[in-house]
């Protein structure tokens, strides 16, 4: 972040109730003087204090009734500002009456971000069952948040970990309907959104975009399937000609290796797993989801809600902290623009 630049708090958003969020929030305050920028957290701020005393962990709750008291009291306690839970839960047992209080901490972040009252949002990890059963109906994060800020279709989600940045061109859809959906038209859409937000959000002048196959072997000229030749190569065609440095299809199983990560900024990748495997294979803990094409900046860990070891004491904080410092990181690079 840019020396002497003040940004308003990131907002945290508690995530599920019953997933590790609230323990991996109270470990990364604590380690605050580790770059992380000022922060506050949506959630009920009992909850916290209860699993601060659960883990041991010496964090005093503030509650804070605006984004701008995070200043005052960042540096000695953890501020909270409170969003009631339908019901208590206790940790790794999911109860779905809570959804509409996770979806409204989701949203009030976002209402801070896009009034200036917040930097960022982080979003910590939400339990898609849990929310379906309790009337969310949006797939993710990702379109939720398009959804409240009005970009729905433009969202494009990004996972980051230093030296490596995916992009997955279809996200949350089954296997066979991600490779039916498969179009030039949303690589290139995609592949827009991706540079456009490589310049703007982390600062690098050119991107280079490589863009992976879908088939082994990229196709083997044709003799691995079509979708190479047909949907693919048009596409990166298209993105060259307005201006973007891309390249491809490559083979996706040489994509990812020490070598070939040095010679691009992001790789379009043309569903989910994969883009995901490599990234959680290269850096799990380090790994951050971002969501391009908004108008706020949205960052989160790079992982689930991990019930099966909530209330144990042993959450790792690492990728929430990196998810914070991206999100100050992306903050002071549109301020600089």
């Amino acid at each position: 972040m840019a020396a002497g630049l003040i940004l308003p708090p990131v907002a945290l958003t508690m995530g599920e109730p019953a997933g590790i969020g609230g323990e991996i929030a109270l470990r990364a305050w604590l380690r605050r003087d580790e770059g992380v920028p000022p922060f506050f957290v949506i959630d009920d701020p009992d909850r916290l204090a209860a699993l601060a005393g659960r883990f041991g962990l010496t964090v005093p709750i503030t509650e804070i009734a605006t984004p701008a008291a995070v200043g005052a009291y960042f540096s000695t306690a953890l501020p909270v500002l409170r969003q009631d839970l339908a019901v208590q839960v206790e940790p790794g047992y999911l109860d779905p009456a809570n959804a509409a209080a996770v979806a409204a901490a989701i949203s009030r972040a976002v209402g801070f971000a896009q009034g200036g009252e917040a930097a960022a949002v982080v979003t910590n990890p939400i339990h898609k069952q849990a929310m379906y059963e309790g009337g969310f109906r949006f797939p993710g994060h990702t379109e939720y948040l398009a959804y409240l800020t009005g970009q729905d279709g433009r969202e494009v989600m990004m996972l980051a970990a230093p030296g490596l940045r995916v992009v997955p061109v279809t996200v949350h859809v089954g296997l066979v309907e991600a490779i039916r959906s498969l179009s030039r038209e949303l690589i290139v859409s995609v592949g827009r959104v991706t540079a456009t937000a490589l310049l703007r959000d982390f600062a690098i002048t050119r991107p280079r975009l490589a863009v992976a196959g879908l088939n082994p072997h990229a196709g083997e000229g044709g003799a691995m399937g079509r979708e190479e030749i047909d949907i693919i190569a048009p596409a990166v065609a298209d993105l060259v000609a307005a201006g973007i440095d891309a390249f491809g299809p490559l083979p996706p199983d040489t994509l990812f290796h020490p070598e070939a990560r040095a010679r691009y900024d992001a790789v379009l990748c043309m569903y989910h797993d994969q883009a995901l495997i490599p990234l959680k294979t290269v850096d799990f803990h380090g790994g951050v989801n971002i969501t391009l094409g908004l108008p706020i900046i949205r960052t989160s860990p790079d992982h689930g809600t991990a019930c099966e070891i909530a209330g144990t004491g042993t959450a790792n904080e690492s990728s929430l902290m990196a998810a914070l410092r991206l999100a100050a990181q992306i903050a002071a690079n549109r301020r600089a623009i």
